[in-house]
Parts: structure tokens; C-alpha cells; sequence
């Protein structure tokens, strides 16, 4: 086996005719050449699968740039993405798509990037770029970019604004699919959103949500990432809805993705007693099949995009190839590192503690606020009202009812920190700060104390981006120096910095959450419900508009 030809004896899942035999596979330079059947399925053989697909993701939530995400992805054997560029999109405009397309270019790991449909996502924070219906056509005309991008406005969608219909419509008029984006949408108002085109959710938090919107056409995404995970709830679907549901990760940190990826799901599917064809289906090829990924489905003329499985059961990948070329065995990465080119945009300005404080409305005494309810395993948040303490005009945090601080600072221009209540991360001491705030990406801290925050703050905007800890005077950080989201370092090692981090905020912090970076990173994301902070305040996601922390 050399360069792109080789070939494997193997036992061959043929997933569309159900069927399992063994069969001798050659290719020549990427492509698949002959599929010699020698009898039927041999136990002591390995099987050739057409290779994991991740139906819906943000590259840059891993905190890696494509090339280098790619090189953890393919030991798991993952050989496709369909990545949404929106984070960097925010920050940078076009030119951060066109960033990740360059990057993209230095691998032979496949991805399908979309144009973001929604950048900003709200008019109501500060976003670094906006992206206008003509770039968006632009976008779709360029190689490399194959669908619409989630389209979180959904009230925009149901109110027919003309600037986003006119991106559904240039993408419908180009036969490209669009990704939708409607947490709890259901009933009339789902079959709205569908009828204007929109193809796909990944937002389904119940089964019911889920049939209705496939009852209105929809193909259904199941998610499972670093902080939402909907798979228990939603994957009786996989055998009810074969062709209609596929899997995805959304964000997925670099620990999580340094120990598996869609194999894992594909794995639970099965102990859940699905049948392998139709886990498979969903896994391979109905993302294959519904973006315009040119992939082959492992027959002859195809190429040889393809893995190896030691079994069908726990789904351990032996090998994976990405157009004939060997990517990973046995769990190493036979794929090569790419410098990055550096790009960024930031100019926040530092704090001060007595910017971290919220005014009462009164010297002393108690006062009932709103406080963000953060959800472990879930991007929707509670809105909740709680009695806070006053002091000197300020409310204190409460450490014992787990109501802490909560900032967003500007990463774009100078401005007065936002400021809001939490509760949900159990934080004892200290405080966590990242520069990855869905979707425009400011700076997200939450924290015990003024001080902490504005500790772990300015760490942040020290090192132009990145994720910080901070607790006893002492402050920890992964930096990010692309884009304020990713690093420019080797994946494994941003992986276990990524863990200690996180490791951290658990044994030191007292943190509760399993995954507290990515929650933290969707409190400022205010088109998931119920209540969120942007730069410019607290945010009733639910009635769309800014409300106070103190209730009157």
C-alpha cells in the first residue's frame, strides 16, 4: 500500500442493500477499483464502512483550525464535516470565511463549509462584521461552500424579514440545502418556519419537537456535544426515520473530541438496540446524500473515503482513508501539521472591580433579581427570580444560594462591562473568562467576586483572546490567538490543556457543570431562551427584547 492505491480484505457493510460479506477492495490513486466478494461475513475480519460523518459543527469550537481538528477527527474515523463558519464570521466577515476555506485547502480531510446566514445574529449585541445577502450569494458561488447556514432568526423567518429571505431564497434558487435553527419552535409557527424553506434542526430537546418538525419535513439532527446533548432524548428517531435523521456534535471541545466522535454515537445507537443498518444510515450516508458532499459511498468508480472498524459493536477504528491516502491507524494520525496564518480582531479595553459590580436601586436591605438559570447539558436557560442582598448599593453574590456574577465585555471597542446574575455553575472561588461567547463572540466571565472576574477578564484580553481561570491571585490560560477561538498549537496539546482547565474549575473552583467553558460560551447566545447577557445587557430571549436584573 503507497501514496493512494493500496487495498484491504475486509468484510464489506453494503448499508443501502443491508447486507454484510467479505469481499478484497483495491483502489488506484484514490479511487475504488474493484470490490472482490470471497464469501460471506468472516468474523475474524474487519469492516469497511463509508466513513462518520458530523452533519452540523462549528470547526471553531474545538479551539483547533480545520487542518488540525481534522488530524484528532480521523482517528475516530470521521472523513466529513459540515461546518458552519459563523464564529469567525462574527468576528471577521467574510474574510474569516474565506480564512477557514484557505485552511480547509490544507488537508485532504473533507469539509462542506456553509454561508453563515445570520451574522450578527441579533441586532441586539455587538458583533465584529455583519454579512449582507449579496456576500452570502457570493459565498454560495464559491467552491467549497455547499449550503445555508443555520438560520437562527427563526421570528425573522415567521415575520418574512426581507434581507433573510433573500439569502433562502438565492440558496433555494441555487438547489442547496438550508439548516435550520428553531429551539422549541412547534405547531403552526414549525410548519411556517418549514414552508420558507428551511431543511434541517439540530435544536430538538424532546421527541415531540422533533416529530412535529419532521412531520413538517424536516430532517432531524441528533446532537451531542460538549454541552448540549439531546441523544437520550431523541434517538428512537434513528429507527422510525430512516433517511431523515442524521448526526451531529454542533461544538465539541477538544478533550471530548480527542476521545471520540460520531463513532461513539453510533456506538450508544446500537447498545440502545438500534439496528446497524439504519445507525450506520444516519452516521454515513444521509449526510452524504443530503449535502453536496462528493464523497463516493464506497463502490466501484467512488472514491476511497472509507474506515475500518474492528467490530460492529463498540465501533473501534482501525484505519481511516480519506481519498486512498492512509489519515490514521490504530489510533495515531498519519496526517501532517499546517502553520496557520494569524488573523484576529480585538480591542477591548481592560476592567476595573468596581466595574463588576451591579447597582441596586438602594443603599441596603434585599431586592428580588433576575437571574440566568444555566442548565448542565442544555443551551436553553431558566429565567428565574431570586432575593439578592444589597451592600453599599451594590448586590452581593451568593456563593451559598449559587447566584454569582456574570459579564460580557466588548471585545470590538472600549465599553462599560454588561452585567447579570447566574446561577448554575456552584462556583466556591474565583472565576472563568473565555473570548468563545456565541455568537459574536465578546468576553463571557462568571465569577464569585469582582475581583476574580476581573482577573480572569483581563487575562483574556492580555493574550487577545483565549480561555482563562483565575482563583487565589493565581490565573491559568489556554490562549487563542486566531480569531480569539483557536489555537495555533498541536491538538493534543490544546486538548489536555483544555481538560486541566477544566479539571480545574471542578476541583478548585468547586464548578458543577461537566463541560463549564462551552456552557459559559452559550450565555451570551440570545437566540436560545430564556434569558441571556449580550454587551449591551440582560436579554429576555423569549420576548426578544433587553429587561433589567433588578424586578420593579
Amino acid at each position: 500500500m503507497t501514496g493512494n492505491s493500496g487495498n484491504v480484505s475486509a468484510n464489506i457493510v453494503d448499508i443501502d442493500q443491508r447486507r454484510i460479506y467479505a469481499a478484497n477492495v483495491q483502489w488506484t490513486d484514490g479511487v475504488i477499483t474493484a470490490m472482490q466478494e470471497t464469501g460471506s461475513e468472516h468474523l475474524e475480519l474487519p469492516y469497511l464502512i463509508p466513513g462518520f460523518i458530523d452533519a452540523h459543527i462549528h470547526l471553531e469550537s474545538s479551539l483547533l483550525p480545520p487542518a488540525e481538528f481534522a488530524r484528532l477527527a480521523v482517528r475516530h474515523g470521521t472523513v466529513a464535516t459540515v461546518s458552519d463558519p459563523h464564529e469567525i464570521a462574527n468576528i471577521l466577515g467574510i474574510e474569516g470565511v474565506h480564512w477557514m476555506l484557505e485552511n480547509v485547502q490544507q488537508t485532504p480531510f473533507h469539509v462542506l463549509l456553509g454561508a453563515p446566514s445570520c451574522v450578527p445574529a441579533t441586532p441586539f449585541e455587538t458583533a465584529g462584521a455583519v454579512l449582507e445577502a449579496h456576500e452570502v450569494e457570493a459565498l454560495l458561488d464559491t467552491p467549497g461552500v455547499g449550503y445555508l447556514s443555520e438560520v437562527m432568526n427563526y421570528p425573522g423567518v415567521l415575520a418574512k424579514e426581507p434581507h433573510l429571505m433573500a439569502k433562502i431564497t438565492a440558496t433555494l434558487a441555487r438547489n442547496r440545502p438550508v439548516d435550520g435553527h428553531a429551539p422549541g419552535l412547534s405547531g403552526q409557527a414549525a410548519s411556517d418556519y418549514a414552508a420558507a424553506g428551511i431543511h434541517t434542526d439540530h435544536e430538538c430537546a424532546t421527541l415531540a419537537e422533533a416529530e412535529d418538525k419532521l412531520k413538517n419535513g424536516m430532517s432531524i439532527l441528533i446532537r451531542e456535544g460538549s454541552a448540549a446533548r439531546n441523544f437520550e432524548a431523541l434517538h428512537p428517531l434513528i429507527s422510525r426515520f430512516p433517511g431523515k435523521i442524521m448526526f451531529c456534535s454542533d461544538d465539541r471541545h477538544p478533550d471530548d473530541l480527542s476521545q471520540g466522535h460520531i463513532n461513539k454515537l453510533a456506538r450508544r445507537a446500537v447498545k440502545h438496540g438500534h439496528n446497524v443498518f439504519d445507525v450506520l444510515q444516519a452516521a454515513c450516508l444521509t449526510p452524504r446524500r443530503f449535502y453536496p458532499l462528493d464523497l463516493g459511498e464506497m463502490h466501484v468508480g467512488d472514491a476511497m473515503n472509507a474506515v475500518l472498524l474492528e467490530n460492529l459493536e463498540d465501533f473501534t477504528v482501525s484505519a481511516t482513508w480519506l481519498n486512498g491516502v492512509l489519515a490514521a491507524e490504530n489510533g495515531e494520525c498519519r496526517l501532517q501539521r499546517y502553520p496557520c496564518r494569524p488573523v484576529n480582531r480585538f480591542a477591548a479595553e481592560k476592567v476595573r472591580p468596581e466595574q463588576l459590580q451591579i447597582p441596586a436601586g438602594i443603599d441596603i436591605g434585599t431586592v428580588v433579581c433576575r437571574v440566568i438559570g444555566a442548565e448542565d447539558g442544555q443551551l436553553i436557560t431558566r429565567s428565574l427570580q431570586v432575593p439578592m442582598q444589597v451592600e453599599n448599593g451594590r448586590i452581593v453574590p451568593s456563593m451559598a444560594d449559587d447566584v454569582l456574577l456574570l459579564a460580557v465585555v466588548n471585545r470590538y471597542h472600549p465599553a462599560p462591562p454588561a452585567l447579570a446574575l447566574i446561577r448554575g455553575f456552584g462556583l466556591k472561588s474565583g472565576a472563568l473568562a473565555s473570548s468563545v461567547a456565541h455568537d459574536s463572540h465578546n468576553i463571557v466571565a462568571v465569577g464569585c467576586d469582582a475581583h476574580s472576574l476581573m482577573q480572569a477578564i483581563n487575562a483574556v484580553i492580555d493574550a487577545h483572546g483565549g480561555l482563562a481561570l483565575s482563583n487565589g491571585g493565581k490565573t491559568d490560560l489556554l490562549p487563542l490567538p486566531l480569531a480569539g477561538l483557536m489555537s495555533d498549537g498541536d491538538g493534543d496539546a490544546v486538548a489536555a490543556h483544555y481538560s486541566s482547565l477544566t479539571h480545574s474549575a471542578r476541583t478548585q473552583l468547586g464548578c458543577l457543570l461537566r463541560a463549564p467553558y462551552m456552557t459559559l460560551s452559550f450565555m451570551a447566545l440570545l437566540v436560545i431562551p430564556a434569558l441571556k447577557l449580550s454587551d449591551k445587557g440582560l436579554f429576555d430571549s423569549q420576548e426578544f427584547r433587553f429587561t433589567d436584573v433588578v424586578c420593579h
